[in-house]
């Protein structure tokens, strides 16, 4: 069945004495995203949901519990703490966990430096550190489909990628090797050792994520609205002063008004000057930029022209 023809049964649009008023933009991509998440359930064995407490997680988590209600979202969450989270994520993401009552289950970058699996970069990020961990948890999980919160307006990379992602026994990902989608039909066949990512919002843009967020009033972290932060400036963007991304010699630290469209590592997560205090005024904002969230406020992501997809070939989200 089409993503239309379902949110067209769904609202009874089939029925003339019904009247249901047409589906605008956002009902087409939930209906989307929900049909998504449905199939994937129907057909995998153990799938779970990439939750870091960020946006994008979020709102793929609220179109989960709007998929399966009035019941239980059927499946766990899954975070890779680099141990240079925002605090206040960190809680947010717990909390949530608690008050939908899902399990939550978290793989540390820290475990592995300590036990010598990893050692810590030159340049202090820990953001690329984050893929053995995944893989190791999605392996010890038997996690057969791993959902995230990716859409293809970020990154080139990203872009490229379809719902369904098939991924190797290594957990690479090839660029070359991806299956048609057509139809809104999904092909999730896979052998011993292989998953499939699935990326339910992939052809949101972040304008529709917020909107959307908008409009079903969705709890977020408070890092997303702007507040006063110690900052200084390093390539073009706001770093907050912190454990992990303390300033260097000659970086000038200030008293800025900010906010974070992502809230990734803080030693690679820049911030943007912002007087959005609630979500209709982030709305405007977004609706104005000329950059996506990634490519203004990601430092490891400006590595390279390719360095999103350098990691997804490795088995990064």
């Amino acid at each position: 069945m089409s993503t239309t023809t379902a949110l067209r049964q769904a609202q009874g649009a089939d029925s003339p004495s019904h009247g249901s008023p047409a589906p605008d933009a956002l009902d087409l991509l939930e209906a989307e995203a929900i049909h998504v998440i449905r199939e994937v359930v129907a057909e995998f064995e153990r799938p779970v949901l990439l939750f870091s407490g960020g946006k994008d997680s979020v709102v793929v988590l609220h179109l989960a519990t709007k998929a399966f209600a009035p019941g239980r979202v059927p499946f766990a969450l899954l975070h890779v703490d680099t141990g240079h989270n925002f605090p206040e994520v960190l809680q947010f993401r717990d909390e949530t966990a608690q008050r939908l009552g899902i399990r939550l289950e978290v793989a540390r970058v820290q475990d592995y430096i300590d036990d010598g699996r990893l050692h810590e970069r030159a340049d202090g990020t820990r953001n690329p550190l984050q893929t053995q961990p995944l893989l190791d948890a999605i392996a010890a999980g038997r996690h057969d489909a791993v959902f995230g919160g990716a859409r293809r307006d970020e990154d080139k990379a990203r872009a490229k990628e379809r719902i369904f992602s098939l991924r190797d026994e290594f957990g690479q990902w090839d660029p070359r090797n991806q299956r048609p989608e057509l139809w809104s039909l999904y092909n999730g066949r896979h052998t011993p050792g292989q998953h499939v990512r699935v990326f339910p919002i992939s052809n949101w843009t972040e304008l529709d994520v917020w909107r959307y967020i908008e409009r079903e009033r969705i709890a977020l972290p408070p890092l997303y609205f702007a507040h006063e932060r110690d900052v200084y400036s390093r390539d073009g963007m706001w770093r907050a002063i912190g454990d992990f991304s303390p300033a260097k010699p000659g970086e000038t630290v200030e008293k800025r008004v900010v906010r974070y469209r992502t809230v990734g590592d803080m030693s690679c997560t820049g911030a943007v000057e912002s007087d959005a205090v609630d979500v209709a005024a982030i709305v405007r904002e977004v609706a104005a930029s000329t950059l996506t969230e990634r490519g203004a406020t990601r430092a490891d992501d400006r590595i390279s022209e390719a360095a999103m997809e350098d990691r997804k070939k490795d088995g990064y989200f």
